[in-house]
């Protein structure tokens, strides 16, 4: 699903406008991009939690020269979706089984 069925789906289920919509998740995205500034998780309700991260460094090996790198520290992004759905996921989807 790309940005535009996306918003396209939410407008259909909410009943607003697709301007609305799009303006809607533009909102709740820059919402969460200061929550990431300020170091705190994002956390949606009934679907997982957003948190930015810190990888440490790290030294890495080319394979085909054998030569040792050395990789910077780094912020990554991590999602930890709620139990329910990390249930489902490893059951391939599948609701009971």
């Amino acid at each position: 699903m790309n940005n535009k069925q996306f918003i396209h789906e939410l407008s259909t289920r909410s009943g607003h406008t697709l301007d609305e919509t799009q303006r809607l998740v533009y909102d709740v995205i820059d919402a969460m991009n200061e929550k990431f500034m300020e170091g705190e998780p994002a956390t949606i309700p009934g679907f997982g939690t957003f948190e930015v991260k810190k990888r440490l460094e790290r030294v890495i090996v080319n394979p085909s020269t054998g030569q040792r790198m050395l990789v910077p520290p780094k912020l990554v992004l991590s999602f930890k979706p709620i139990a329910a759905i990390s249930k489902k996921l490893k059951k391939g989807g599948q609701e009971n089984g």
